[in-house]
């Protein structure tokens, strides 16, 4: 029986990062793991250059998806260019005979204009996820996960989620021993906790200095061990409820309660990475009252405990 064939699709401007990435988990030799059928092509010319400066040389062109089992797109170098439409093409026919298409991380733009992500599950980086779902309203979003899988088609978050995407496919072809022994030699876990809502920004807008409700906000940040509605903090603005519910939503894209919880939140995150603070003491500094107020809500909103996030990212 023949060697699973996997290709992987290269263009101009790739991240050599990202690249790598399928590269270095099926296109090497591991124990344990038949030697997959392993190709790079391009739908471009056979030289592309990399964002860090280097150019490589492509043997294989299109022609490679026809056999492919499985068809890696790593990162797309820009969410507003759309794909070569041979490409696009090629994606649609390898998905419409049985073979699984991957996007890792923006390469789900690729597999969304190709119409493959159309009634599906899909995730990308959570930087681009609003702006995913905008353009691609027939997929349903999800920028919390990792990795997804929907029937044949797989999308992976931004970055190194590409990795944990692939280990997935290890894992589901040749089951946890095989992916684990990857991971080993990969130096990595062979599934992290938790999705990408960890890692996500949620910076204050860039015009909430000019606006008259800036005071406000850094007093509750400064605050946020107070007990705090809507009601006091609308008449410490100087405004009515209704008045003060609507600039504050216009300012900050969300409601008052929901940005007291995110804001609790991001600094429960600070405080478990840069004090020793036991959980307890965090929950009163944050205003969650309860260390079981913190631990439930830390782990609704990131998918692990306040002990495990300290334990991956403090210093």
């Amino acid at each position: 029986m023949p060697n699973p064939s996997i290709a992987v699709v290269a263009f101009d401007h790739i991240s050599p990062f990202h690249l790598s990435v399928p590269c270095v988990v099926f296109g090497e030799p591991h124990p344990g793991i038949p030697l997959f059928d392993f190709k790079v092509c391009t739908a471009e010319s056979a030289a592309i250059r990399t964002t860090a400066g280097f150019s490589l040389h492509i043997a294989h062109g299109l022609s490679a998806l026809e056999g492919a089992n499985t068809i890696i797109v790593p990162s797309w170098r820009d969410p507003a260019e759309r794909p070569p439409q041979p490409l696009l093409h090629a994606l649609l026919a390898a998905q419409q005979r049985g073979a699984q298409v991957v996007g890792l991380c923006l390469g789900a733009y690729v597999l969304a204009e190709a119409g493959l992500l159309d009634g599906r599950r899909a995730t990308t980086h959570w930087a681009y996820a609003k702006d995913f779902a905008q353009r691609y309203p027939r997929v349903h979003v999800d920028a919390d996960v990792l990795y997804v899988e929907d029937g044949n088609v797989l999308t992976s978050a931004g970055t190194a989620a590409g990795i944990d995407c692939c280990l997935h496919m290890v894992r589901q072809r040749y089951g946890a021993e095989s992916a684990n022994s990857v991971a080993r030699r990969l130096v990595m876990p062979p599934h992290r906790q938790g999705g990408q809502a960890q890692f996500i920004e949620q910076p204050i807008p860039a015009n909430a200095r000019s606006s008259r409700l800036s005071g406000l906000i850094d007093w509750v940040r400064s605050h946020l061990n107070q007990p705090h509605s809507v009601d006091s903090l609308a008449q410490r603005a100087l405004m009515s409820r209704r008045t003060f519910t609507r600039q504050f939503r216009l300012l900050m894209g969300m409601t008052v309660v929901e940005w007291l919880h995110a804001e609790r939140l991001a600094l429960t995150q600070r405080l478990l990475e840069s004090s020793n603070h036991p959980i307890d003491a965090i929950a009163a500094l944050v205003g969650f009252g309860s260390p079981e107020s913190l631990r439930l809500h830390f782990r609704r909103a990131f998918g692990v405990s306040p002990v495990a996030w300290r334990a991956t990212f403090k210093g």
